[in-house]
């Protein structure tokens, strides 16, 4: 029987049939198998490890614990509150907001709010309060957290300000930017004196801080005037090779680096300079003073160039590289310091990281540190310098909270999921520029290009 035949044969209730959608095909339902897919998951990975003897212990105890029927609940609970009572809720939250917003903007908040913004004296008065908190309750803190503040939150901080300078404010995808600290590292294990090749003259740390951060500067000329012509993808390809031609070189240059066995013994951090002797010791608190007073020294210095004609150079390539070009922006030059300034502030990083740890080797420079900068930097809010060292501050504390609770090989995925949520809902960052914000409200609406980055229309230029 021919397919005509057939189609004729049938008649109008078998021909509604087959065009009516199952209850469970609708979306509702399917959402519905979404959620306990993903409530099935959730208890996979929060369940217990596995082990080599029995390779289906973590699934077993998976399927048959309290622990699957919670995230089940979770799920559920949530599809359900997303599906039925998702009217009333935004309704309340809406209003919520509204009677918060003139609460706050006509109560002492917005009061505070407001003076912090239009009279200088507060805003001052306010950052001074912040900086003497800073200083003083680590102090308070265990030994522990005091070394995650030096080792981890401050070291990074100062090299998320350094790549805020890169993708945030001129718009060029560099997803190496560790290997500049690593250039900072070798240059002080150089000119300390503790690499197989002798320097012309062994300085102390603190004068190996500005030798350090010109070679940075150095070597950001060299990466960026090869890759003026890339943006977006191919940039961010090309940054990758230059990471680990600098991890590579660092492993192999027996002769030059050390190979694997890195640089040992390299001397403490000390200042010997007008008559001022001072020298750290291990304890983490010095170096927390010392990290400090150069981020802010960054800080202030960095403002002042956001806000200059440099800075606006960068906004101008960053949103449109051709219409820069076309109204008089040398855009290769200002390109080429983005690079330059970025870098310079692994230099600084990388000196005190050596002199704190006394040992470097290839292995503390792998390039997952690269995505981890890109990715406190993407977090805080690109451009935004206190919404770059909010995001450095989470994305470390994170792990570190979860060492009690959370399997080590787990902990990043943790790290990862929250990424995940914050780019879907949050995609600005926690504490983004006001630049940033009209960027992705322009693409929202369809006139512009919501992530800057990507090559420009008319191709490479």
């Amino acid at each position: 029987m021919s397919t005509v035949d057939t189609s004729k044969n049938l008649t109008p209730s078998a021909a509604s049939k087959l065009r009516r959608t199952a209850w469970y095909q609708s979306e509702r339902f399917s959402r519905l198998w979404a959620m306990i897919a993903l409530g099935v998951l959730l208890a996979l990975v929060t369940g217990e490890q596995g082990n080599t003897r029995d390779i289906f212990f973590s699934i077993k105890d998976t399927f048959t614990g309290p622990n699957l029927w919670v995230c089940l609940g979770l799920t559920v609970g949530v599809w359900a509150l997303r599906e039925f009572a998702a009217a009333p809720i935004k309704g309340a939250v809406t209003k919520a907001k509204e009677s918060a917003g003139s609460a706050v903007s006509g109560g002492p908040v917005g009061t505070l709010r407001e003076r912090l913004r239009t009279d200088k004296r507060v805003k001052l008065g306010g950052i001074a309060l912040l900086l003497i908190l800073v200083l003083v309750i680590p102090s308070g803190l265990e030994r522990t957290w005091q070394t995650v503040l030096v080792d981890q939150i401050a070291i990074f901080a100062l090299l998320a300000i350094g790549l805020n300078v890169v993708i945030g404010w001129a718009g060029l995808l560099d997803l190496g930017f560790f290997a500049f600290f690593a250039v900072g590292a070798y240059s002080t294990a150089y000119w300390t004196g503790r690499l197989p090749i002798e320097p012309p003259v062994v300085l102390n740390n603190f004068w190996v801080i500005p030798v350090a951060v010109i070679t940075c500067l150095i070597c950001g000329l060299l990466l960026g005037a090869p890759t003026l012509r890339l943006r977006g993808d191919y940039l961010a390809i090309v940054t990758l090779g230059f990471h680990e031609i600098i991890y590579l070189v660092a492993k192999n240059a027996d002769g030059i680096t050390g190979g694997p066995q890195g640089a040992r013994l390299i001397p403490d951090f000390s200042i010997d300079f007008a008559g001022f002797e001072y020298k750290w010791s291990i304890k983490p608190l010095p170096y927390w003073y010392l990290l400090v007073f150069f981020i802010v020294l960054v800080i202030i210095l960095f403002s002042r160039l956001e806000h200059s004609r440099v800075g606006r150079a960068w906004t101008a390539i960053r949103e449109d590289e051709i219409a820069a070009a076309a109204n008089g922006v040398n855009t290769v030059q200002f390109k080429l310091m983005a690079f330059a300034i970025g870098a310079s502030t692994s230099g600084v990083a990388g000196v005190i990281f050596t002199s704190k740890y006394g040992y470097i080797n290839p292995e503390v420079f792998p390039l997952l540190q690269s995505i981890l900068i890109l990715a406190y930097v993407i977090f805080g809010g690109m451009g935004s310098i206190p919404g770059v060292l909010i995001g450095t501050a989470i994305l470390v504390w994170l792990p570190e909270a979860l060492k009690d609770w959370v399997d080590p090989s787990d902990r990043y995925m943790y790290l990862g999921a929250l990424l995940v949520i914050m780019m879907i809902y949050r995609p600005q960052g926690v504490w983004p520029s006001r630049r940033r914000q009209r960027e992705l409200k322009m693409a929202e609406e369809g006139i512009g290009d919501a992530d800057a980055m990507s090559e420009p229309a008319g191709g490479k230029v």
